[in-house]
């Protein structure tokens, strides 16, 4: 999993509660590393989950509470770091139907190791979008708080609903914009 997300996670736990707070989560966790990530480094995915367990029990919010939660800050993040990623683009929808085929194009060329989810449009209007979304690791609502995020970053205000399909690891993202 990208260094960035790690860093951005644990700025988050500093800047909506405190560095103390961030330092007990890593310690709880049992990381090997110890916590010392950067942007650019590439970690295993079990340390994400490990933080996800000690911060459930921790706040009392589910994982999914939690990952949207992240998902909103996270775009904050990456929005910030890669803004050029994003110029390409003139709205929510037209960003999300960009994101395999640009978006995460791009992000392969800063971090050629990223495992990301993919993403594909199944039908679009001027002001819908029905879209898939895979991935093993089941980050459905880090992805629904991205996508909530990049909607206030276009200005814009959607109406979302996400459906479990019956493959696995799979998602559809019904997404209005009102």
């Amino acid at each position: 999993m990208l260094g960035i997300v790690f860093t951005s996670l644990i700025d988050m736990l500093e800047e909506k509660v405190s560095p103390e707070f961030a330092d007990d989560v890593i310690v709880e966790a049992q990381l090997e590393n110890d916590g010392a990530y950067t942007a650019i480094g590439y970690y295993p995915f079990e340390d994400m989950q490990r933080l996800l367990t000690v911060l459930v029990d921790k706040t009392g919010k589910s994982a999914n509470e939690l990952l949207y939660d992240f998902g909103i800050f996270l775009f904050g993040k990456l929005g910030s770091a890669h803004g050029d990623v994003l110029a390409n683009t003139s709205g929510i929808l037209d960003m999300l139907a960009h994101l395999d085929d640009d978006i995460h194009v791009q992000v392969k060329k800063l971090y050629p190791d990223a495992d990301l989810p993919r993403f594909s449009v199944l039908s679009r209007t001027d002001t819908t979008m029905k879209l898939q979304y895979y991935s093993e690791r089941e980050l459905f609502a880090l992805a629904e708080g991205l996508m909530d995020a990049a909607a206030d970053f276009y200005g814009a205000k959607i109406q979302r609903e996400t459906v479990k399909t019956d493959i696995p690891h799979t998602y559809e993202f019904n997404i209005t914009v009102q």
